[in-house]
């Protein structure tokens, strides 16, 4: 479950940086076209800023998990395998308590029907 948030707040992240990129290559573009910006120097800023941003969300990327990881170490939840397996245990018991529920009712049943024979 935190592995989905995780991986959609990286998606996200990426998603924004991708359209902020587009929008750099457009106005880097229009400066090109313009003549105040030559094609090479363009190119350059386009990089820089690609490379730069690459560097920052492998960065973020690291100590948003490590973030993430250290707060649930503190909250002491389960996590993968351990998670799925006490969510099998708790629809195992769950089973077992609806038997017995059933069972009770049975009992009541019979037990109020001998007392009903009594009387």
């Amino acid at each position: 479950m935190m592995e989905k948030i995780v991986r959609k707040t990286l998606y996200t992240a990426v998603g924004i940086v991708a359209s902020t990129t587009e929008r750099l290559q457009n106005v880097v573009d229009e400066l090109v076209s313009k003549g105040k910006l030559s094609e090479e120097e363009g190119k350059k800023v386009v990089e820089d800023v690609v490379k730069t941003t690459e560097y920052s969300r492998e960065n973020y990327e690291g100590r948003f998990r490590n973030m993430i990881d250290g707060v649930l170490a503190k909250l002491n939840l389960p996590q993968g395998d351990a998670y799925e397996k006490l969510e099998r245990r708790v629809k195992s018991l769950e089973v077992k308590l609806g038997l017995l529920a059933k069972e009770l009712e049975a009992q009541r049943k019979a037990a109020k029907a001998e007392g009903d024979k009594e009387q």
